[in-house]
């Protein structure tokens, strides 16, 4: 395959737009972060609606002058929310309500912080998913945990999703509409496990990627999809 390197390529977007109908795309991955800026959960099926997938950043991390993200206080990404069975927000096994979950939050976001439940219409940076694609995550090379997607597309040859801006994914009954590539942040440079910085990351992003990876994107119509659903790629007439 041709080496597909940065999204402003007009040689590889012709390429792409060649042989992306012979893709065998599928669900390949699914996550939720039903506390916002803090590290996710897999999940094997997603019920997805207008507002994304369900329970995705139901709470917030928050202080005196608003929402507080990794970005700055980036020892949050070692804490990890979870949905509980009965559906209650959980910081690593604690619920989002308790002393011990706020204890936490503290002691990576500062002592002025505390949670709070978010607002359903402006919970998100951007649009209610990020949509990921296994060809530009191989070509990334790190873990696909520092980009966040809420779904991973598998099939996908090399940097196919830059020309798929103003497409649809259609998986089952859900519709995904595909707006525009994501402009990445300081939270790709920390590693997921030991919290590490690099700074090199997001450098290399900007200098392969032009500053995008995946794909902004929100619902046309809801549904519910699991690993290993096969994926339809429509793009406008």
């Amino acid at each position: 395959m041709p080496d597909l390197a940065g999204c402003d390529s007009s040689w590889s977007r012709r390429w792409v737009v060649r042989h992306q109908t012979a893709m065998g795309l599928y669900v390949a991955g699914l996550w939720r972060y039903p506390v916002k800026t803090l590290a996710g959960e897999r999940l094997s099926t997603a019920a997805v609606g207008f507002t994304g997938i369900f329970g995705d950043r139901a709470i917030w991390v928050v202080g005196p002058e608003g929402i507080r993200t990794s970005r700055r206080h980036y020892r949050l990404l070692g804490l990890r929310g979870t949905l509980s069975a009965q559906r209650h927000v959980l910081i690593n096994g604690y619920l989002w309500k308790s002393r011990e979950a706020l204890a936490l939050v503290k002691r990576a976001a500062g002592d002025d912080a505390w949670l709070a439940a978010s607002d359903v219409q402006d919970r998100f940076d951007v649009l209610p998913l990020l949509v990921a694609t296994d060809g530009a995550v191989a070509a990334f090379g790190r873990d696909i945990r520092r980009l966040r997607p809420n779904i991973l597309i598998g099939g996908v040859d090399g940097l196919a999703e830059c020309d798929w801006p103003g497409a649809e994914l259609h998986i089952g009954s859900l519709i995904v509409r595909l707006d525009s590539l994501r402009a990445r942040c300081p939270m790709t440079t920390v590693d997921p496990d030991t919290l590490e910085r690099d700074a090199e990351v997001l450098r290399d992003i900007g200098r392969r990627f032009r500053g995008r990876l995946a794909l902004n994107s929100d619902v046309a119509r809801p549904g519910t999809i699991a690993i290993g659903d096969p994926v339809t790629l429509v793009r406008p007439h």
